[in-house]
């Protein structure tokens, strides 16, 4: 049977003489591959975002075609493939330019500091990259403990702590390892967190976080003190929020140095 001719509507043209900054699908949830240091390479399931822009002359774009060109790089997305993914975008969608964006949970095995129990710790990390500049945005968050100095200070035994959430944001050219940046956060808290811990385990990490009293002021400056040493950051921001356990409300402090200007 003769297939009928299919008319292409997105390709025809639109006269109202505005173009568009961004069009695309969002929150599509796809299985990818994305580098581990460990392991080489680690499964995991993200959240894409893919955006062209559409020049004022045409009507639509092709939504399809993001997908197809996601599934070519489901064997392997990183950011040494990101700028191949902008120019197949660019590409197949005859635009000028491209924006690449997956959200992902990632996960690293962590022994427990005395009882050496494994099990493996969840991390939100996002990539983010455009193909209007030559450098791509790595984010991720880092859960941690943090004590407070004050509460120590005036406190005759004890002092309170909190459950603190890092978020470090980095612009670089070169690849940057997510274990990298998820030892920054850790090195600048009271004390990094497990998934599962023994009591000889609860009792080193009680006794390590309160030997290491910090503010959430310190934590944002330690942290920077270490991305400012990271060779191939070009930008960060680092913000930590410390969910208060005696307060009605969270800490929150956040430092930006764009290192291109140092």
């Amino acid at each position: 049977m003769k297939s009928k001719h299919l008319r292409d509507i997105q390709s025809e043209p639109d006269y109202r003489n505005i173009p568009i900054n961004r069009v695309g699908i969002k929150d599509i949830r796809y299985p990818v591959v994305v580098l581990d240091r460990m392991d080489g390479r680690q499964h995991t399931v993200a959240k894409v975002n893919m955006y062209v822009n559409l020049p004022h002359q045409f009507r639509g774009t092709h939504m399809s075609r993001f997908v197809e060109i996601l599934n070519r790089y489901r064997h392997g997305i990183s950011t040494l493939k990101i700028r191949e993914i902008l120019d197949d975008m660019k590409k197949q969608l005859d635009s000028e330019t491209a924006h690449f964006e997956i959200e992902f949970p990632y996960f690293i095995t962590k022994s427990a500091p005395v009882s050496g129990e494994e099990a493996k710790m969840e991390y939100t990390c996002r990539l983010v990259a455009n193909s209007d500049v030559d450098y791509y945005m790595l984010e991720v968050k880092v859960p941690v403990l943090s004590l407070c100095p004050c509460s120590k200070e005036i406190s005759s035994f004890g002092a309170h702590n909190q459950r603190s959430i890092f978020t470090i944001q980095i612009e670089a050219k070169e690849k940057i390892w997510i274990e990298d940046i998820i030892e920054v956060a850790e090195t600048s808290a009271s004390s990094d967190i497990y998934s599962i811990l023994k009591r000889e385990d609860e009792k080193f990490i009680t006794e390590k976080s309160y030997e290491n009293p910090v503010f959430v002021e310190d934590m944002v400056r330690n942290a920077a003190e270490k991305l400012m040493r990271t060779k191939g950051i070009l930008w960060f921001s680092v913000e930590s929020e410390n969910m208060e356990s005696i307060h009605n409300h969270s800490a929150y402090a956040q430092i930006c140095i764009d290192m291109r200007e140092r």
